[in-house]
């Protein structure tokens, strides 16, 4: 069995403070969560859902500087987990006259999520650190029930007729 188990990004939702980025694996009922600041998962939802700024974010500048080289990503993998902080490494492949060259490196999981989500890479998670983090698939299921129950009363709140008291 590899060690590297492939993963998905479930969902994407808003927190206090921050965003959890909800990765699960095919067959496990189990999810994990890596947090973000606004601004990432406002970078990896205009990925997600192909929208382009007006003038390019810093992933988009990585990804011109990598089709300038001659490098794509070949896969993301959450390789660590200390202290409540994830780890990730960033494979890179450049193929040139010179032959294939693959570079690992070590990048924050937000990034490394970010360039897979743009690049559509792979993306891995260690089978120990899958087995060290927290199931946080409850967490998920109530969150994604307050989004249904808040598009909902959006929903509602459209259709009612306006006050003419």
């Amino acid at each position: 069995m590899s060690d590297e188990l492939p993963v998905s990004i479930r969902n994407l939702l808003p927190g206090p403070g921050n965003w959890g980025i909800f990765l699960g694996a095919e067959g496990e009922a189990k999810v994990i969560a890596i947090f973000v600041d606004p601004a990432m998962a406002a970078a990896m939802l205009m990925a997600l859902r192909k929208v382009h700024a007006p003038r390019p974010l810093t992933h988009d500048l990585i990804a011109r500087i990598f089709t300038g080289l001659g490098i794509r990503a070949l896969k993301v993998v959450i390789n660590d987990l200390r202290d409540g902080t994830y780890f990730a490494r960033l494979y890179l492949e450049q193929q040139n006259d010179l032959g294939r060259n693959v570079v690992e490196i070590d990048a924050r999981p937000s990034d490394s999520i970010a360039i897979a989500i743009q690049q559509q890479c792979p993306l891995y998670v260690t089978r120990h650190v899958w087995d060290e983090a927290d199931d946080m698939g409850d967490i998920l299921r109530q969150a994604e029930q307050r989004a249904r129950d808040q598009q909902q009363k959006d929903a509602d709140d459209d259709a009612s007729p306006p006050d003419t008291a």
